[in-house]
């Protein structure tokens, strides 16, 4: 059944007029009885009852008008989804995070997106760690990752979102504390807590670089999936740890967050996807991006 047969036969069932249908529908008024004619055909049903001097429904076409309608209906509402979709208002984009250090700029950015277009759906993939995200984008698993630099994966764009720098986390109690700021190597006999090896987390990544130069290894005597539990159990007093300046904001009894000494050592977050990806929609979160999660001036 070909969908103008339908638009002609509710054209003629709303203006009980074959004339009026005709030019409602910008047609000649013999083309669109004999799709009228094809449709009932079709149906085996009469759907109209027709004189030279009026058109009425059949029973039979008073049965079909309701159901024309509501098909109408959806394929207006379809073809609009479908546009919106196109124009990147509409839509699924998955976006990779990992925990604690994303906690002010991903609200900042599904805010953004909500505000702008609710038809847009973010899709979360928590305990992503930056490593694991990247190569995710890269291999298209996800649209849209947290990650740091360097962004070495071929294929894989990345713009800096913020700049944050790595500070250390101890028991409050601990004798470093009484320090304003805590040199690396006085480090080097501490128990550390950080995430797992090979987890894909660039703060971990980064904790074996700043300490190796600084003379020593960390001796990690407990892993931890995310910043909060890590947090938690140094408060215990389990030992210590490196992180970033975003997550200061996990204040627990018995912690204490002081700078490094000596040069800062920064890392800086970014979103990276693939330039390659088709999607409409990431395209439209990209652009909300750049506002809500503007680079940071140097």
């Amino acid at each position: 059944m070909e969908l103008r047969y339908l638009t002609s036969f509710l054209a003629v069932a709303e203006e009980l007029h074959f004339g009026r249908a005709a030019k409602r529908l910008q047609m000649a008024q013999p083309p669109l009885s004999q799709q009228i004619r094809q449709l009932e055909k079709e149906l085996g049903v009469q759907l109209f009852e027709r004189n030279t001097r009026s058109v009425r429904l059949t029973s039979a076409g008073e049965s079909f008008l309701e159901p024309v309608r509501q098909v109408m209906e959806d394929l207006d509402i379809a073809t609009k989804a479908a546009r919106a979709a196109g124009r990147g208002e509409y839509g699924r984009v998955t976006v990779g995070f990992a925990g604690a250090s994303s906690h002010e700029s991903l609200p900042l950015l599904t805010r953004a997106v909500r505000a702008a277009h609710p038809g847009l759906e973010l899709v979360m993939r928590g305990q992503t760690y930056a490593n694991v995200a990247l190569a995710r984008v890269a291999d298209g698993s996800l649209d849209l990752g947290f990650v740091r630099l360097p962004v070495t994966q071929p294929g894989v764009s990345a713009r800096v979102i913020d700049e944050e720098e790595m500070i250390c986390a101890m028991p409050s109690d601990h004798p470093l504390a009484r320090l304003d700021s805590v040199p690396v190597e006085a480090l080097a006999e501490e128990p550390f807590v950080s995430f797992p090896a090979n987890a894909g987390s660039t703060v971990r990544d980064a904790t074996v670089r700043v300490c190796v130069s600084a003379g020593f290894n960390p001796r990690v005597v407990q892993e931890a999936p995310d910043s909060y539990t890590i947090l938690a159990l140094v408060a215990a007093g389990v030992g210590v740890t490196l992180t970033l300046s975003s997550c200061q904001h996990i204040q627990q009894t018995g912690l204490a967050y002081r700078p490094l000494a000596g040069e800062v050592v920064r890392l800086q977050a970014a979103l990276a996807w693939r330039p390659d990806n088709p999607s409409a929609a990431l395209r439209t979160v990209l652009g909300i991006a750049e506002v809500a999660l503007p680079t940071p001036v140097s």
